[in-house]
């Protein structure tokens, strides 16, 4: 570097570190320390590939174009989604091929040895991308059935993947998972609402709208009005509910896993509280829950969760 020269931001050069930094803003922990070594390398990397396929349907990579030239495309198209998950998909196969080159992106290079350590199988992987596509096609849901319809494809892989990892998954496991995982993508997009509008996009079923007597107006408002309020209190419920359905998930098992999951149960119901406590307006921003809220929320869990030897 010659004297006077700046270095560019971190974020800018190093795309695959843009994207983990975002762990830090999700309502639960990612890859808490108390966790085995191998448990948060493995926990992280589906992180990465996770949090890269929503910046990419959602639009919110680093800018320059960089995640675009590491998939083999031009740096122009970035803003091209359909083709970016294309490319995404094509080097997510890369990471399971037994020959030929191996992934391009780095949090996929960075996926590939946790595929093999782990026999992880691409379906999981798969869903997320198709999930990111269908946000490219479809921007409102009729009903409550195709919203989760919708969850088990953007969120419910996930849970999936976590037990995967730390080799605990069972049908039962993996249904009580499913619920937790689709409580938590509603409960982001209750919190996200606004957000949301903003990429023309509504996740509360119309027919639910409807019955309150929302129109997509009331939603853009500064200030919730009385109907979207109930509204959002009464899709709180249907997640509060599903949450509470999966909780069973965190006493089937033990140890540091037990205190994994009851996190993200815990995360959750602390964000509806924070919700609940901003009498149901979203309006402003979503409302985040605090460290001791959160915190209260685990500690809950894990002293009522029922305990299956």
């Amino acid at each position: 570097m010659t004297p006077g020269q700046r270095t560019r931001p971190r974020e800018e050069t190093d795309p695959a570190r843009a994207t983990l930094r975002k762990a830090a803003a999700e309502n639960f922990p990612v890859a808490p320390a108390f966790l085995p070594r191998a448990w948060r390398d493995g926990l992280t990397a589906v992180y990465g590939y996770a949090r890269l396929v929503d910046d990419i349907g959602d639009g919110d990579l680093a800018p320059g174009g960089r995640d675009a030239a590491l998939l083999g495309l031009d740096p122009e198209q970035v803003d091209d989604r359909l083709a970016m998950l294309d490319a995404l998909e094509a080097d997510l196969h890369r990471v399971f091929a037994s020959s030929g080159e191996g992934p391009r992106h780095p949090l996929l290079q960075a996926l590939r040895p946790v595929v093999r350590t782990h026999a992880l199988t691409p379906e999981p992987f798969l869903g997320l991308v198709e999930a990111n596509r269908q946000d490219q096609r479809v921007a409102r849901y009729e009903t409550y059935e195709d919203l989760l319809a919708y969850c088990e494809l953007s969120a419910n892989p996930v849970g999936r993947l976590v037990l995967s990892l730390t080799g605990t998954s069972t049908p039962e496991r993996v249904r009580r998972s499913d619920e937790i995982c689709t409580a938590l993508q509603i409960v982001e997009h209750l919190q996200d609402i606004t957000e949301d509008l903003d990429r023309d996009r509504i996740y509360l079923p119309a027919q639910d709208m409807r019955r309150f007597h929302v129109t997509e107006a009331d939603l853009r408002a500064p200030v919730a009005n009385a109907s979207v309020r109930s509204l959002v209190a009464f899709e709180s419920e249907r997640a509060r509910h599903l949450l509470n359905e999966g909780t069973p998930l965190v006493g089937s098992v033990h140890g540091r896993l037990r205190v994994l999951l009851a996190g993200f149960v815990g995360g959750g119901r602390a964000a509806l509280n924070a919700v609940a406590a901003a009498g149901f307006d979203v309006a402003p921003g979503p409302p985040k829950p605090t460290k001791s809220g959160l915190l209260r929320e685990v500690a809950a869990v894990l002293r009522t969760a029922p305990r299956k030897r």
